[in-house]
């Protein structure tokens, strides 16, 4: 698919078939896309342990549920969990910075080198942010574009892929991670029971609710000709409509065919 058409037809897929398997081949396609995701000061906080559902021992499935993390959990045929990787800076210590230096993406045109990341980055820069209240929250952000991009290479795949949240409380002894890794989301993924489309394109609040130019209450002005091209790209689809019959048919379909309740 093209880009733009992988951004529109994206949906958070939770009716998953749950007998048919996924290829390693597109799961590890996901990983190397989250791989390969903008990471800030090139740490690379995001870490993930991929499982097949049926090799999670029923007893640990159910802990890892949560009210909305339950149905889905036991649909998708294999659940990639995310962690964060908290003290991944303070082991670099800037070394991943110095291979950017290496390769030329940080030049000496703009004051890097070696030195400059011993010297001023790491010390005065990459350490205190680890011992800052915020820098959680922003490793958090940082791995999550690694995790959504693993999202949109899925749906390249034509697979179903969902972002869902675990039990934080037992996820670290349930796959044996390190204590500085925090849980962020599981990613399910399996060939989707339910249509792509799944009821049209997700609402969203307003654009010029969220968007602004210069300053706050400044609304970005929207051009209607490039929406018209989003669409002609199917970027922008025809959005989700309330008690849409036919949305409701197929989920008492689905209901019926996976014994799921009404």
């Amino acid at each position: 698919m093209e880009f733009k058409e992988v951004i529109g037809r994206r949906r958070t897929i939770r009716f998953f078939d749950p007998d048919k398997p996924v290829e390693r081949e597109k799961i590890q396609i996901m990983l190397e896309a989250g791989r390969l995701a903008s990471c800030a000061v090139n740490a690379h906080w995001a870490k993930a342990v991929v499982v097949e559902r049926d090799k999670i021992p029923q007893d640990k499935l159910d802990q890892l549920k949560t009210p909305v993390a339950d149905i889905a959990l036991d649909l998708a045929p294999v659940h990639i969990y995310f962690f964060v990787d908290l003290g991944v800076v303070n082991r670099n210590k800037g070394s991943r910075l110095k291979e950017l230096v290496d390769c030329g993406a940080l030049p000496p045109t703009h004051g890097w080198s070696h030195r400059f990341v011993d010297e001023l980055v790491y010390p005065q820069i990459l350490k205190p942010l680890t011992e800052a209240p915020a820098y959680a929250a922003a490793a958090a952000a940082d791995a999550g574009m690694a995790a959504g991009q693993a999202l949109l290479a899925g749906v390249d795949e034509g697979l179903g892929v969902a972002f869902n949240t675990p039990n934080p409380e037992i996820i670290q002894s349930v796959f044996e991670v390190p204590e500085d890794w925090m849980s962020l989301w599981v990613l399910l993924v399996g060939y989707p029971a339910e249509s792509w489309n799944a009821g049209g394109q997700r609402p969203r609040p307003p654009f010029e609710e969220q968007f602004f130019e210069g300053k706050y209450g400044v609304p970005f002005r929207r051009d209607e000709a490039v929406v018209e091209k989003l669409k002609q790209a199917n970027m922008i689809q025809p959005p989700a409509k309330p008690n849409d019959p036919e949305r409701k048919a197929e989920i008492k379909a689905l209901a019926e065919r996976l014994g799921l309740p009404l």
